[in-house]
Parts: C-alpha cells; structure tokens; sequence
C-alpha cells in the first residue's frame, strides 16, 4: 500500500473517531475542535505565504465542518464560518493578489451598498439592525470576496480533488456523530417530515445540504482517486453512508442537488473521456448506479417505506401533500410581490423579513437567495444575479478542463433556492468554479482526449 493511501485511510479513521469523540464530551470538545481548525489554519496560512494556494484548504475545511460546529455548539457565534472564510480569504488576496478580470465581482459587492442604506432609513433601529444586515449579506459579500480570490488562479485538477477532500473530512466526523445521536430510527420516525432528531438535533435542511456534498464529494473520488482495491472499498463505502444519512433527514432538497450535481460531473467526464476512459467509466457507472440503489432500499427497509412516501411528497398515510415546496413558495411568492411593489431599489436588505413578520404574526426568513436579492434589492439584484449567472458560463469558453464546474453552479444554484445562504458553502463552492484547473496528474489525464 503506498503512503499516500495509509494517509488517506488515516484521516478518514480521525475523522470517524473525532465524530464519535464530540458525541461522548459534547460541546468542549467540539468548541475546541473549532478553534484549533482556526488556529491551524492561521499558522499554516502565516508559514506558506499562500504559495501554493493554502487559504483554499483551509476555507474548505472551515466549510465542511461549518454543519458540525453548529450542531454540537462549537462556533462561537451562528456565523463564524462565513466570518472565518471572508477574513482568511481576505489575506489570501493580500498575499497572493487578484486578476484584474474580476471586475465583476467587485461590481456585485457594490450592488449590495444601496440595500443597506434603505434598509438604514426603514428598518426599526430598536431591533438588532446589525444582526440583521449581516445575516443577509454574510453569504453574499463571502461569495464575493471568495470569488474575487480564486478568479483566474491556476491548479491541478489533482489539487482541486484534495481541496474538495477537505471539505468531504469533517462531514464524514458528522455522519459520524449523527449515527450516534440516533440509533434508532423506527423509535424517532413519527411522519415524513423532516426529521431533526435524525438530523443530529440540527435543522434537517442544513444537515442533507452537506450530506448531499460529501455524497458527491466522495462518488468523484470513486471515480478519480480509487487506484486500488481498498481505495475503491473504502470510497464507495464512505459514499453509501453518508448517502445513507441524507436521506434519513427526510430533507429533500440536498440530496437532489447532491445527485444532480454526480449526473453533472458523469456527463462531463464522458464527453471529455477518451475510450479508454469511457469504457472504465461505463463500469462505474453501473457501480454507483447500483450503490444508491442499494443505499435506497436498505434506506426503505429502515424506514418502513415512509423515505418513499416523502420523495412521492405523500405524508405517513400515502396521501399527496398540497404543498411540494414546504412553504418555501409562499414566502418566494411574497418576495415577488415586494419587488413588484418596490422595483427599482427594493425594500432594503432585511426589511422582507420585517414586512412577512407584520403579515403573518411570526418571523419567516427568506428560503430562496433568488427571490431575497429581488425583494432587497430590486433592479439591482437582478444585475447582481445576472453577474452571478452569467459570468461563470462565459469564463467556461476558456477553461473547460475544470470538469467540476457546472457541478459547482449546479450546487450554488439548487442550494440557494431551497436554503438561501445559511452556510459558507453555496458561496464558497461557487467560487471554486472561477479557477482555472489544467490536467497534469497521470491517474486523472486517462480522462483527456
């Protein structure tokens, strides 16, 4: 066995162990674990100097254990993840500076300006104002300063592949801890609605975001990294449970973009393979295709079929539900309807919350990043989501070799429409598809023509 598989099977073990660690001293281990993964991060960042594009690791890292911090307390406010990536991302670009074609992005920060300057003059001042504006804008102004980083900056699809490993480790600690915190599933299963309980006592929403992550994460292993036999066993092991997991939340939404975003980066793969690559990945295909068929079933039978009747939008009773979308279409249709109202600037950044609040008699926050940035923003949030449609798809004309690319958008996209931008991750995966990524590992350029 070469080294450098010992150390992949290393990390996974730690990881496992740390999971089951926080579970049995809940919330000091965790908050320690927190602020090492800082401190860590801020050591290496000082020793390297950003030469080979470290601040990226770290902000991976810090983005996939973003869910697990939250869950088992160990961040020490909701939005230090999001803080976190912004600041070390912000000495990224100190060190390693920006490509000048990142206009764009410095353009949609400076849309966010007027939002809050009208939220300024209509929000109540008595209300927590500055909470309120950074829980709105935390995402957007991460997902901009991470984008004006990785603009143009080169690496190897080999370093792209450990990036997204370190942000696939820590989920594997909360798959980990989440099978801890409920062994059994028939006694916690009440309905086919999203289980919290099954979730690790967290929002089952946020929880199958990541799940469905890692799920693709650790699949584009199987495919790329598995060149051995145990490699193969362990990647579509880790694979099928923390498909396993995501299902068992009951949320919908992240594992349906988890899946998307594998048949995205299958579809590129086979139009970029040569022959010999698209015969191994025919039979690839039929192992994953059979590996969440399998992961389906087992799920069913742990479930009594009631995991069916949720992907069928059925309750317990086989009975259809009226409202696929959980809710999430109201609030959009209001937020519409804010724009509508408020075309130009929009009702400034927080005040949608503020105005569903006096309507219904309790707070609903944005679900859907989409119809917020119309609301908040106005024309302006259509210019702002126009750059962020757009600007990807163009720059792809010239850096088609980042196979992950669209997988990326695909996640950024889905993500935002079902969880807004709670968590780092939509806007940091987001960024990772502006880098410009070349062929140069012998194992990945089987896959070029």
């Amino acid at each position: 066995m070469q080294n450098k598989d010992k150390n992949y099977i290393w990390l996974v073990v730690i990881h496992i162990f740390l999971g089951v660690l926080i579970y049995l001293t809940p919330i000091i281990v965790s908050q320690i674990y927190g602020y090492l993964i800082i401190l860590a991060g801020v050591i290496i960042l000082i020793k390297s100097q950003n030469k080979k594009n470290e601040v990226l690791y770290i902000c991976a890292y810090i983005v996939g254990s973003e869910v697990f911090l939250r869950m088992t307390y160990g961040n020490p406010s909701h939005e230090f993840a999001k803080y976190s990536v912004f600041i070390f991302l912000l000495f990224g670009i100190v060190y390693s500076g920006f490509s000048k074609y990142a206009l764009p992005y410095w353009f949609f920060l400076l849309i966010l300006i007027p939002g809050v300057i009208i939220a300024n003059e209509t929000l109540d001042l008595n209300v927590e104002f500055r909470k309120k504006i950074i829980f709105n804008l935390s995402g957007p102004i991460c997902l901009g300063l991470a984008t004006i980083y990785t603009f143009g900056k080169r690496i190897s699809m080999n370093e792209m592949g450990n990036i997204l490993l370190m942000m696939g480790l820590p989920i594997i600690s909360t798959a980990a801890y989440v099978n801890l915190y409920a062994p059994n599933i028939k006694e916690v299963l009440t309905g086919t609605g999203s289980n919290e309980f099954l979730s690790g006592g967290f929002g089952p929403n946020q929880v199958a975001t990541i799940f469905g992550l890692g799920m693709f994460i650790f699949f584009t292993r199987l495919i790329l990294y598995s060149r051995t036999k145990i490699m193969f066993v362990i990647n579509i092991v880790i694979a099928f449970y923390i498909s396993y997991r995501g299902f068992l939340t009951f949320s919908r939404g992240g594992m349906l973009t988890g899946f998307g975003m594998i048949a995205v980066f299958i579809f590129f793969m086979y139009i970029n393979s040569a022959y010999r690559g698209r015969v191994k990945l025919n039979y690839l295909i039929v192992i994953i295709i059979a590996a969440m068929s399998v992961t389906w079933i087992y799920t069913s039978e742990q479930t009594g079929g009631l995991i069916n009747k949720r992907y069928a939008n059925k309750n317990a009773h086989g009975i259809e539900k009226s409202d696929v979308l959980t809710g999430r279409g109201t609030l959009a249709e209001d937020e519409i309807e804010m724009f509508l109202e408020n075309p130009f600037f929009g009702v400034g950044v927080a005040k949608g919350t503020d105005i569903r609040t006096e309507k219904m008699g309790y707070v609903a926050a944005s679900h859907d990043e989409i119809t917020r940035m119309l609301a908040e923003h106005g024309s302006l949030g259509i210019i702002g989501l126009m750059i962020l449609f757009f600007t990807p798809i163009i720059y792809f004309l010239g850096n088609k070799q980042n196979l992950y690319l669209f997988c990326f958008l695909v996640f950024w996209f889905l993500t935002i429409n079902h969880a807004a931008m709670r968590t780092a991750s939509p806007s940091f995966i987001y960024a990772l598809s502006m880098l410009k990524v070349r062929f140069d590992d012998e194992e990945v350029a089987l896959y070029r023509k």
